[in-house]
């Protein structure tokens, strides 16, 4: 079992041993698989900083080969068929190994697993701890048998394999191609890469009950850092000291327990503090040492850049009054991904404009949801369920029940919807189904309507052989163009983007200047971006919420009354209602921009716990 302690999740070995139970059948199922097929595959190796002595801190999700080395090792099972190579927490996430250097072997036939680790040196004893014997790694990781990686070629030979089936194949998101496992001798053996690899994507593509419960609890502690951070009764780690009053004693207490980030924000801070906070409860809550993907906190027009946060734009600008905030993080747990992005104004207020695109963006995602899951609409904007979700940072990690919805019509639906929105607020005129055949729809959503997520953020399977990509604006960006299938995770993340540069290219191409309002158009080019997705979500095995971010319920005076903070944003929702959310209690509305997780499965199935899930089921923090 993986398990970090407290309250963090304990992941079974179970989970990896079934992934190499389906990966073996569907290697099995494939013509003219020879006898004695041997899978192997090689995970991630230990690197440091350039030309230094200073290690890397080893991740094993994070590698240009999304499917192989570690990732390859995070999917497979302890004792799965696969063979898996890794040296550091790859392993751990792919046959559960988290130390470098280690290979792995599955026999096919059998389901034999042999787990390969590196023979250390006695000085690793002096400077990195303690040298475990093989016996050590056998029981941790489940596997059968467990060797030196010195040894490999004389213990396949042992195995007698016709084939060794390695992993080599091109990620359709990156371009890359996975890197092919090696040792020295493999020469001596008759080896297949071809075989491998889309079944590999095939069995990571469809989740399991196990790898639904790993993905929700990723969700749910990304969702809960993105909320305000507060001390909780009783949650004090040192004694009260008799000698402070109660008033002095509070401000150390809120000095110990910080505010999480949307809470947080303030005009004035820097978007590298929003960054901080979040990765720091990911960390201390959830035992999440690595996120997903770079944090962006864009604030301003910061927002409208899409993979804002990197080195040349590294989360630095001061958070301005008036501001639109878009923070899209997400942490990752034992490999698993998570995906979640919230919008809201830094003060707290919505401006007129702000609430138009919003709730534009708010309207696509309802109308994408109500068509992945027919004959159930998401619940009108009006509603204390959606007014939840408006309280709540969404990533829209959905499990969709509609068979035969194609991804891409899911994309030109969003678009549809965008430009009717656009037309209303004045940004466009004319014949919104003429805006369609020019693409007008990606000068505003350059990006695909979301991606399937698991053990890496952009998870492979988008495109597998037969499926070509669509070369048109906006599509051609589209990570999935397959048609939704039962158990496949995706996010739902529609949003509307003023980035200057594409507006300057429609402006200066006359079959789509033509529908622009430039008086209108100009208000809003210092607005930047939002991409609020409030739609439902599958939970466990059947359709409903996913747990996303819910703002847990504000401080109440002694009369009960609510307070709010000296200084706070007054977070109500744009059309200044209010609502009571769970148990009654009366909360402060922030209006998402997310993704909210949707997983794809039959209505009527039930989550592990035999409890089934529905839509009405709102209590997910």
């Amino acid at each position: 079992t993986y398990w970090l302690g407290k309250d963090t999740l304990r992941v079974s070995a179970a989970l990896f041993a079934e992934n190499r139970r389906r990966l073996c059948a569907g290697l099995q199922a494939t013509d003219g698989l020879p006898a004695r097929s041997v899978v192997l595959l090689q995970g991630g190796e230990q690197t440091r900083r350039y030309c230094t002595d200073t290690d890397v801190v080893f991740r094993q999700v994070r590698t240009l080969d999304l499917v192989s080395g570690l990732r390859v090792f995070h999917f497979l099972p302890p004792g799965s068929p696969l063979f898996l190579f890794s040296r550091s927490l790859s392993s751990t996430v792919a046959f559960g190994v988290t130390e470098p250097d280690c290979f792995g072997a599955v026999d096919v036939d059998s389901g034999k697993s042999v787990l390969f680790v590196p023979k250390l040196p006695e000085s690793y004893a002096v400077w990195m701890g303690r040298i475990h014997p093989k016996e050590h790694f056998k029981d941790k990781y489940a596997v059968d048998e467990v060797f030196y990686t010195c040894d490999i070629a004389e213990v396949l030979s042992l195995m007698k394999p016709q084939t060794l089936l390695t992993l080599r194949g091109r990620n359709t998101d990156s371009g890359s191609t996975t890197r092919e496992a090696y040792f020295e001798g493999i020469s001596r053996f008759q080896v297949d890469n071809r075989r491998l690899h889309p079944v590999m994507v095939e069995c990571r593509l469809l989740k399991t009950d196990m790898e639904l419960e790993v993905l929700r609890y990723t969700n749910r502690v990304s969702s809960e850092a993105h909320k305000t951070v507060r001390r909780r009764r009783g949650q004090a780690s040192r004694p009260r000291p008799r000698f402070l009053s109660p008033v002095t004693l509070a401000k150390r207490l809120k000095a110990w327990f910080p505010p999480q980030v949307m809470k947080h924000v303030r005009p004035g801070q820097k978007e590298y503090e929003m960054e901080s906070l979040f990765e720091h409860y990911c960390y201390t809550k959830g035992g999440m040492r690595h996120t997903s993907y770079t944090c962006i906190c864009g604030t301003g027009t910061n927002s409208a850049v899409l993979h804002y946060g990197h080195a040349g734009a590294p989360n630095d600008r001061t958070i301005l009054d008036g501001d639109m905030c878009l923070f899209d993080m997400g942490g990752e747990y034992y490999c698993y991904s998570s995906d979640i992005t919230c919008s809201f104004p830094a003060n707290g207020r919505f401006t007129p404009d702000q609430r138009a695109v919003y709730e534009a963006v708010l309207k696509s995602s309802r109308a994408v949801m109500a068509a992945i899951k027919p004959g159930k609409a998401p619940p009108d904007a009006t509603s204390p369920a959606l007014l939840l979700l408006l309280l709540m940072m969404m990533m829209s990690v959905c499990v969709c029940v509609g068979q035969g919805v194609r991804w891409t019509d899911m994309h030109r639906l969003a678009d549809r919807v965008h430009l009717e929105e656009l037309v209303k607020m004045g940004v466009l005129t004319g014949s919104v189904e003429d805006m369609m055949k020019v693409h007008l729809g990606a000068v505003f959503m350059p990006h695909g309507l979301g991606h399937l997520l698991g053990i890496d953020v952009h998870d492979v399977g988008g495109y597998p052989e037969g499926t070509e990509r669509v070369d048109e604006p906006g599509l051609r960006s589209l990570r999935m163009g397959r048609v939704v299938q039962e158990r496949m995770v995706l996010t739902v993340e529609p949003g509307l983007y003023f980035i200057q540069h594409l507006l300057d290219q429609a402006l200066a191409e006359p079959a789509q200047s033509c529908f622009i309002n430039r008086q209108v158009l100009d208000r809003f080019r210092a607005f930047g971006g939002v991409s609020p997705t409030p739609g439902f979500g599958g939970r466990g095995s059947g359709f409903g919420p996913v747990p996303t971010l819910a703002v847990s319920g504000p401080h109440r005076g002694r009369r009960g009354r609510h307070r709010r903070r000296r200084g706070a944003p007054d977070l109500r929702p744009p059309d200044g209602g209010g609502d009571r959310g769970l148990h009654g209690r009366a909360r402060q509305g922030v209006r998402p921009r997310g993704r909210r997780l949707r997983l794809i499965s039959p209505p009527d199935s039930v989550g592990p716990a035999g409890r089934a899930f529905s839509p009405d089921h709102q209590d997910q923090s």
